[in-house]
């Protein structure tokens, strides 16, 4: 990791499980509890960036509010659909950036943090 890199990103939440579920299915991230640790579970996303949800004492609500983590996806529309199956909301549908920068859309997670996803195509 260089100076300046990103080394960790947290989510909150107030139902560990429920996120643990929404981003399990629908964006494969594999989680590990850490014993000792029942209010925070580590992720792992598909290439490898590291985080956690903590629901612990000291962490905020979730948020609409603040910065914006973006997914990267093969299909928006699709994901969306599985975002809202999952108890999630979309926010802002399919829109495109430019030819160069390909298309965003925004939604709210199962337990209210808002987050955008991102796809080439």
């Amino acid at each position: 990791m260089s100076h300046g890199g990103i080394t960790h990103i947290e989510l909150h939440t107030r139902d560990l499980a429920a996120s643990r579920r929404f981003y399990e299915e629908i964006f494969r991230w594999e989680f590990k509890i850490t014993p000792g640790w029942d209010t925070y579970a580590r992720f792992t996303t598909p290439d490898g960036q590291e985080g956690g949800f903590d629901a612990g004492p000291r962490a905020d609500a979730p948020s609409d509010k603040g910065p914006i983590l973006y997914i990267e996806v093969d299909d928006i529309d699709a994901a969306l659909g599985r975002i809202e199956r999952m108890d999630g909301r979309a926010l802002v549908r399919k829109t495109k950036i430019s030819d160069e920068f390909g298309y965003f859309a925004l939604f709210l997670d199962n337990v209210g943090n808002r987050l955008g996803l991102w796809s080439r195509t």
